[in-house]
């Protein structure tokens, strides 16, 4: 009667650790499944190209904007400095009818 309690036993335990096995390789499967579409999804995302333009082209109002504003400084010192004062000079000795 024991041998026969105990073979029960056994047969139990191998159909608990058959089953366990069973779900333990369908939830790695499914996990492996999700994984893999994640990963392709990661990648398509990652890997895109779509905002590239936008970032492109803030470069370069911001580098035209950059160049703009040096371009403006230098023209106003070299009016400011060189030029106007001997447009002055010149108009003021063109009116001067004294002499």
């Amino acid at each position: 009667m024991f041998n026969k309690f105990k073979s029960k036993v056994k047969n139990l335990v191998s159909k608990a650790q058959n089953k366990v096995q069973n779900i333990v390789s369908k939830v790695k499967l499914f996990f492996a499944t999700v994984e893999s579409m994640l990963n392709v999804r990661f990648r398509a995302v990652l890997g895109g190209t779509a905002a590239e333009a936008y970032v492109d082209t803030g470069v370069k109002v911001l580098i035209a904007v950059v160049l703009g504003a040096l371009l403006l400084a230098l023209l106003y010192a070299l009016f400011n400095d060189t030029i106007m004062p001997n447009v002055k000079a010149k108009v003021i000795e063109l009116f001067n009818y004294a002499g």
